[in-house]
């Protein structure tokens, strides 16, 4: 009896002990395998995923337009421990995806694997056809991908989304994309074992961007590039007292929906990424300089014989005439480059060199956009031959962004704050310095006004309207010295008694290299019409027949 009960009692440990160690086997030594399962189900299945932020344009009334927003688009991917001959679906995947992942074969043989992405943001069409193979372990199903409604339009502001090397996610590149990253994109879920943390959604981007007035600012800026066969153009429009950015467009841009269909170099904001000689529209802040310093007047005479020569060589006007005895006010309305540089003499090298670093053309201007550039002022340095200061003083010799340009003049026409300039809406004004003081600022949109009204095109009834243009030469950087070509610039504001707008607009390498004042100006003046109408600005001229 005794043994047989001890014969009993044996079999159920052994029994016992064999469930204790499948156990084991099943939840220590498996359970990576089950963990790997349920993290790959999960990924497939789209669940870990945050959804990223979208991203509006704000009108004046404070309504929102998506600019880029979410939608479910087809993707394929695989099952490759389903899949029993992985050389035979490659072949039969890659005469219908165009451009699936890289080793397609090696990772479908993977018979360890539950999930691999094969390719995304197909279109339906083509993900049909994936479907109608009807091979075992290639599914497609419809996930969350990023689109941009507008294709092309502020394509260089708003940058893209691309697939991440580090994961299967997208992750943003260039432009607001890129700069947002953190924020937009929010934080994917975490699954392990039978636990699961949820994903943490991207957060919107409301923008300082006014989508009618962007509109209407990529209507003439495509007209105006197109019409003169130029290579590329820019414009921007900013609240000069805030420094908000209101338009922001160039021209030509990329469809961020296709992005691997364009060449890199479209990818970059030459606005913010590139720096330029800007031409006689620098005649502004060298008259700003003298005038604040205290060395010139906008009644300050000069005599204009037409030929200033320094350092052994000769500057003369873009007219090759000599236009006699001249007030500095004179100078600006007719664009005189021997006025400028008796502007600069007068106000001192250092002084003036002070006043273009006090207008920050030394350093970036902060603006929410990634990879920005500084402008380059170095050669107007201590010591530096006297032709440096004078080509300098009408926008030559010295290189400079767009958007420090903007900034610049939009201190001019709020009374001389520096502000940074921003195009998420959720900042607040922030001043950088003071540039020149309020009198000061008056007395040099004054002299603008003057040579807006002179030259009559960009003129606007009942509005005093300040603006200055700019022809530079296009530098040879092969050869040296300046080719033929020639990039049309014209800085505006308005009404000056309160001004609600600054306009850049810049126009590259357009034929024939025409002058400032048949392209770019009446461009402005369009514009400006636009936007006065827009917040129905009333008139500061009352009275006048201008």
């Amino acid at each position: 009896m005794g043994f047989r009960l001890a014969t009993v009692a044996s079999i159920f440990a052994l029994i016992y002990g064999f469930l204790i160690f499948h156990l084991y086997g099943i939840s220590i030594l498996q359970n990576a395998n089950y963990t790997a399962k349920a993290e790959n189900q999960y990924a497939a299945s789209g669940l870990l995923k945050a959804q990223r932020g979208g991203i509006y344009f704000t009108d004046k009334d404070g309504d929102k337009l998506p600019a880029v927003l979410n939608k479910d688009l087809p993707i394929v991917y695989a099952v490759p421990k389903e899949i029993e001959d992985p050389e035979e679906a490659t072949s039969q995947i890659l005469a219908i995806l165009t451009d699936p992942i890289k080793n397609l074969e090696e990772n479908l043989a993977q018979k360890k694997s539950s999930y691999k992405l094969l390719a995304r943001k197909v279109d339906k069409e083509t993900a049909k056809k994936i479907s109608e193979l009807k091979i075992k372990g290639i599914y497609t199903k419809e996930e969350s991908s990023r689109f941009y409604p507008f294709d092309s339009r502020m394509s260089k502001v708003l940058g893209f989304v691309a697939p991440n090397d580090e994961n299967d996610g997208y992750v943003g590149r260039y432009g607001l994309e890129s700069f947002y990253e953190d924020s937009l994109s929010g934080k994917d879920g975490e699954a392990s074992g039978n636990e699961v943390v949820g994903p943490e959604q991207g957060e919107n981007l409301n923008l300082t961007i006014d989508p009618n007035i962007q509109t209407e600012a990529e209507k003439i800026l495509t007209r105006l590039v197109t019409t003169k066969n130029a290579k590329s153009g820019s414009i921007i429009v900013q609240d000069p007292k805030t420094g908000k950015i209101l338009a922001f467009e160039n021209y030509p841009g990329f469809d961020p929906n296709e992005y691997g269909q364009f060449e890199l170099e479209l990818f970059k904001n030459n606005s913010v990424q590139g720096i330029y000689e800007p031409g006689s529209v620098f005649k502004v802040i060298t008259m700003a300089a003298g005038i604040d310093a205290g060395k010139i007047t906008p009644d300050t005479t000069f005599n204009d014989t037409g030929i200033l020569k320094v350092s052994g060589r000769e500057i003369r006007n873009w007219d090759l005439k000599a236009h006699g005895r001249v007030t500095m006010t004179n100078v600006i309305e007719k664009s005189l480059n021997t006025g400028a540089a008796f502007a600069e003499r007068q106000t001192g090298h250092t002084v003036f060199t002070e006043y273009l670093k006090k207008f920050g053309f030394s350093e970036k201007t902060g603006i929410d956009l990634p990879s920005e550039l500084s402008g380059d002022i170095k050669r107007l340095k201590p010591g530096a031959p006297e032709v440096v200061f004078a080509t300098a003083s009408f926008g030559q010799g010295v290189a400079i962004t767009e958007i420090e340009l903007i900034n610049a003049f939009s201190s001019i026409a709020n009374g001389g704050h520096l502000m940074t300039p921003y195009l998420n809406a959720a900042l607040e004004p922030k001043e950088i310095r003071r540039t020149i003081s309020a009198g000061s600022a008056r007395k040099v949109a004054e002299m603008m006004v003057s040579a807006v009204d002179k030259a009559e095109i960009g003129q606007i009834t009942g509005y005093k309207l300040a603006g200055k243009t700019g022809t530079a030469q296009v530098p040879d950087f092969n050869k040296g010295g300046y080719t033929d070509k020639v990039i049309n610039t014209y800085l505006g504001f308005g009404p000056i008694t309160d001004a609600k707008f600054t306009i850049l607009i810049r126009l590259d390498e357009p034929e024939g290299a025409p002058l400032a004042g048949t392209t770019v100006v009446p461009a402005f003046r369009d514009l400006a019409q636009f936007i006065l109408n827009y917040y129905g600005v009333p008139p500061d001229r009352i009275g006048s027949s201008q």
